[in-house]
């Protein structure tokens, strides 16, 4: 008898949607591709407790939502070819990478899709004729000039502005840049298999690469990152099974800039003074980073993912291995 399907409701614009679908492809667990579009609200509506995608529905009837606890809960009922290394220090940096994605590097892929003018336009179109099809041209027009005006006016959501467009701009370039030359010879972050990291990071790079500004900018620049997102979309499930996750030892060189300049002196920073900003009550918060100073209203679900990483560092067993490594990169202070 075969295995009853689970039912991925996302769409092609959404990181999160193609991380999910990525590691189900990767994990080849039966499942169906459901676009959210007006002939599928109803029954998204019927799972979903919150209006977000991606939602997967379960062969049991249940609704999940959020990426990362879906990547979680399908680990532990599908636990083979793992996508967390044994090396609990590794694990660790896996995680806190995955974390950055969705948490930052999202402000990447949000800032230039709904900043520019020719992104803006193409995604809005994109978006109308998903949700609404079956429209003439100018019915469709209609519908992508309000979803061009609703979603460019959130941009504040992710802390994008006139003054903070430089520090977005320049460090997604910089992210760019150490990520190509950290996976220069290598398949995937963690070596010939891919890793939490992986599906977190490359759903950004992903979207970007869809995008006229920034997918120009990565093509020119980054062909090697966009070989990978491309293997990423499908990754092979025999890739690395024996094995496949490098020692530290051999991947520092490359990825302790990484984590140095993106995440501990960008990331963990930013985190940290939402989290402050919330639990004061600030309705603003300022924060000192790598790039400028970076203002926005604080955000609920930030803090949360936060408390969740530091809970996940608290209980690494080797903190005798990983602080060195943490102190070095300037992200230890931010996790203690």
């Amino acid at each position: 008898m075969a295995e009853a399907a689970y039912r991925i409701f996302g769409a092609e614009l959404s990181p999160y949607s193609v991380k999910v679908r990525s590691y189900f492809r990767y994990k080849q667990i039966p499942h169906e591709w459901v676009v959210r579009d007006a002939s599928t609200q109803g029954e998204f509506q019927k799972y979903a407790k919150l209006p977000l995608i991606p939602l997967v529905v379960t062969p049991e009837d249940e609704g999940l939502q959020d990426s990362t606890p879906i990547l979680e809960k399908m680990e532990a009922r599908y636990p083979e070819p793992a996508i967390q290394p044994e090396d609990p220090v590794l694990a660790f940096i896996s995680a806190l990478l995955e974390e950055y994605a969705d948490e930052w590097g999202n402000k990447h892929m949000f800032h230039y899709r709904w900043t520019y003018e020719p992104d803006q336009i193409a995604t809005a179109h994109s978006i109308a004729a998903m949700q609404a099809p079956g429209l003439d041209e100018a019915q469709t027009k209609a519908v992508a000039d309000m979803v061009r005006e609703r979603m460019a006016g959130r941009l504040y959501f992710v802390g994008s502005s006139p003054e903070t467009a430089p520090l977005i701009e320049g460090s997604m370039k910089e992210a760019a840049a150490l990520l190509e030359a950290h996976l220069n010879g290598r398949a995937y972050v963690f070596g010939s298999r891919p890793s939490f990291a992986d599906f977190g990071l490359f759903a950004q790079f992903y979207e970007m690469s869809l995008d006229p500004t920034a997918g120009a900018y990565l093509k020119e620049n980054h062909p090697g990152l966009l070989s990978w997102s491309d293997r990423m979309l499908e990754p092979d499930p025999k890739a690395g099974k024996e094995g496949g996750f490098e020692a530290w030892e051999s991947l520092k060189e490359t990825l302790i800039p990484f984590l140095t300049r993106e995440v501990g002196a960008r990331f963990l920073p930013w985190s940290t003074a939402n989290a402050t900003a919330l639990e004061s009550g600030a309705e603003r918060f300022e924060v000192e980073i790598e790039g400028g100073v970076f203002s926005q209203q604080p955000q609920k679900y930030h803090a949360r993912s936060l408390k969740a990483l530091k809970e996940r560092y608290a209980a690494c067993p080797d903190r005798g291995r990983l602080d060195p490594i943490l102190n070095e990169t300037g992200c230890l202070t931010y996790l203690t």
